[in-house]
């Protein structure tokens, strides 16, 4: 190698460092032996040098390369602007890729793919002699191989976090993977019902070859081969299809089975290759990599609509929910023009005696009979509900008075036909109660009330009747009028109050907080409820004021309980969608604490899921506002309308409330007991606090302990408890060192 650098040795001649001079055959020894490659090029970019660790990396050896231009050494598509470069900086000195270190991507001579960090020196030794160059290149091909598989792992699980869907996970993931493995193609299939190959993701994958694997067909056996060697799905997603693929290009493939947790094959993660690299290491690990993300991905989706089903259907007839047709009801009303509907109430007659005599298995099949019955009436325009117990719910759109009668009828006479349960032959009755839009009110509970009260006076006047709501929309609007003077007087005179009921930490039994609930008594309307009197609120503009009020008080009863020596970690007040539009409400919060000396984490500020799915800017500026005050913020009653996963990341919550609806029948309910561990889960994985509301029972507490819920609120512990009580509550609880303890009745 020494002589092959004579030329270069007799510009250098000597270096010196301090004293001694070293020699130039000294120097070119060390730069031979050294471990990291050089190569040094000559005033005409030629190579004058190139040592073994050179000829390794490239795979080439000196004499294929001594004296050829350096542009022999760097990729095909790379070197014009490399010798651009080369040449701009021997001319003026200046250049993007001399004096710098900077990550290349090559190929030795044997095709396989090399990433190396270059290191570019320029060497002058006087005004007089020529410019050479001297190149060092360290392999870092695995350290870059690493660094892209980060990458790959938090870009899924980032994606995941978002609530992305199953093809958007997979188009973000099959980009990345196409740009780090050169000429890769990379693809996420998964299977239909029908066992039937589906491309959910492949951004670069040729179009007829797409088609080509759509709908194909896999076999049991193909399906029980996979699961128990991944890599043998090549069988399904190359063999059959190789000539096609190397006519588009492809000319190889690496992939595997996807297996889920469970065990089960769920679908298929495919690299294609349009190079025909030597070594396929790299390929390899890249998939293997991907197919456990790729489960992750198809199993929350598949939880997801997991969760779905569960939250807006009902689980023992399949009909949709109340909460689901809560809503639909509100979207047909908010249509407008001359939209119009009918609502029918089914109360099945008896049905109490009928299930005590049958037992709960007999009568479970009675209502999934009854639903059947129900459906074959209908088409895909009617909406059909299971409200809860023996009640079932119809909506007809478009209906005329003389239609909905004769709906009803047949309705009647559906389920009135005897019907076969076990060895028990029943003959069944019903009453239907009919409300209709926009005759009998404006919204969805106006129309369900007055459809149950049809119903229960059909059942009054006899069996196998129906009967229509009356016209009582004025006295309604009457009694919200009367009901919000009245209110707005009671808010004057300071004449509503607060209640508190505690939650209590499941694992430690320490008391996590109280939340703040409005009652209302009034000296000659009585107790009237929340619900009703928050609705009037929001009607007559009282609202804002009841939330400012709630606040204040809450506030102010914590420095009283903190002075009386009852320390209560945090409060929690609920205010309405209309209180987030306002962008005052933070700094209202923040000098509302500092009157009281208290500190942001002592009080919560409960947001119900319609402020959540609220995409108007002020509502976000306000809640991230309200967050940077230090302030919780908890999304209640989780669950009960379309809670959206990605706006649960987006937004800056520290707490859910999952629904006192999730609870009831919780002991023999598994689908509400897998729900709630489903949001339990999410609720940890986003680092906020999960609190269950509705907790009555000792057995709810013992299975919300075993699915680690943080928090419970509920009667068993206390039920809203004005602030004198609280204490004695409190105090009683201290003593016995738990608060985790039941309420005795």
């Amino acid at each position: 190698m020494i002589s092959h650098g004579a030329a270069y040795r007799a510009n250098v001649l000597e270096f010196t460092v301090d004293q001694p001079k070293i020699s130039a055959d000294v120097l070119l020894s060390a730069m031979e032996q050294a471990i990291d490659p050089m190569v040094v090029i000559d005033e005409h970019n030629c190579i004058i040098f190139f040592n073994a660790a050179a000829e390794r990396i490239w795979g080439l050896s000196r004499a294929q390369v001594m004296g050829q231009n350096v542009s022999c050494l760097v990729p095909q598509a790379d070197r014009a602007q490399h010798d651009s470069y080369i040449n701009r900086n021997r001319e003026t000195g200046i250049g993007r890729i001399v004096g710098t270190s900077r990550e290349v991507e090559f190929r030795r001579a044997n095709g396989e793919y090399v990433c190396g960090e270059l290191s570019i020196s320029r060497v002058q030794l006087d005004e007089t002699d020529g410019i050479y160059y001297i190149a060092v290149m360290k392999d870092v091909t695995e350290q870059s191989r690493q660094r892209k598989i980060l990458i790959l792992q938090n870009d899924v699980l980032q994606a995941l976090a978002s609530d992305l869907s199953v093809q958007e996970v997979g188009d973000q993931l099959c980009r990345r993977v196409d740009g780090f493995v050169p000429g890769g193609v990379a693809a996420l299939m998964t299977f239909d019902e029908a066992r039937k190959v589906v491309v959910t993701s492949s951004p670069g994958m040729p179009a007829r070859y797409r088609s080509a694997l759509d709908s194909m067909q896999v076999t049991p056996e193909q399906i029980e081969a996979m699961r128990h060697d991944p890599g043998c799905s090549n069988t399904v997603v190359w063999d059959g299809y190789s000539s096609l693929a190397r006519s588009l290009g492809l000319v190889g493939c690496r992939s595997s089975a996807i297996i889920s947790r469970s065990g089960q094959v769920v679908g298929i993660f495919a690299l294609y290759l349009r190079d025909d690299e030597p070594s396929q290491v790299w390929p390899e690990r890249v998939v293997s990599t991907c197919m456990p993300f790729c489960a992750l991905a198809i199993e929350q989706n598949e939880t997801r609509q997991h969760i779905a089903q569960l939250s807006n259907f009902d689980s023992l007839t399949g009909l949709l929910n109340r909460t689901s047709l809560h809503n639909i009801i509100e979207r047909l009303i908010m249509r407008g023009g001359d939209s119009q509907f009918s609502l029918f109430m089914v109360d099945i007659d008896r049905f109490r005696d009928i299930n005590d005599a049958l037992g709960h298995v007999n009568a479970d099949r009675f209502l999934i009979e009854i639903g059947r019955r129900i459906r074959a009436l209908v088409n895909d325009e009617y909406i059909v509900s299971r409200s809860g117990g023996d009640e079932f719910i119809i909506v007809v759109p478009d209906c005329s008075h003389q239609r909905a009668e004769q709906f009803a009828e047949k309705l009647i006479n559906s389920i009135a036909k005897p019907l076969q349960v076990g060895e028990n032959t029943l003959s069944i009755s019903c009453c239907v109660g009919i409300s209709t839009f926009p005759e009998n009110g404006p919204d969805s509970e106006s129309l369900l009330s007055l459809a149950d009260a049809a119903a229960r006076q059909a059942k009054e006047d006899g069996r196998g009747l129906y009967r229509f709501a009356g016209h009582e929309k004025n006295q309604v609007a009457q009694e919200r009028l009367m009901l919000g003077s009245a209110l707005r007087d009671s808010l004057a005179k300071g004449m509503l109050n607060l209640h508190y009921q505690p939650q209590v930490e499941t694992m430690t039994g320490g008391l996590y907080g109280v939340e703040a609930l409005s009652r209302w008594h009034h000296p000659t309307l009585g107790n009237i409820y929340p619900s009703r009197f928050i609705a009037v609120a929001e009607d007559t503009g009282q609202i804002e004021a009841i939330g400012r009020w709630s606040l204040q008080e809450a506030c102010g009863q914590m420095v009283k309980w903190d002075r009386d020596g009852v320390h209560v970690p945090t409060v929690a007040v609920n205010l309405s969608a209309v209180h987030f539009r306002n962008r005052a409400l933070p700094e209202y919060i923040a000098n509302l604490l500092k009157h009281h000396n208290l500190t942001p984490d002592r009080l919560t500020v409960e947001i119900t899921e319609s402020v959540m799915m609220d995409n108007s800017t002020d509502t976000e500026d306000v809640l991230h506002a309200i967050r940077r005050l230090d302030v919780g913020l908890s999304m209640d009653d989780f669950g009960t309308g379309y809670s959206s996963l990605s706006r649960l990341t987006r937004l800056p919550l520290t707490e859910i409330k999952i629904d006192r609806s999730f609870i009831n029948d919780f002991e023999q309910d598994t689908n509400a007991q897998a729900v709630t561990m489903a949001v339990i889960g999410i609720g940890s994985r986003l680092g906020m606090t999960v609190v269950t509301e509705g907790v009555e029972t000792e057995q709810q507490w013992r299975l919300l302990e075993e699915l680690h819920c943080d928090v419970m609120q509920g009667y068993l512990f206390a039920k809203p408890l004005p602030p004198a009580e609280l204490e004695k509550w409190f105090r009683e609880r201290q003593e016995q060192g738990s608060f985790l303890i039941p309420t005795k009745v």
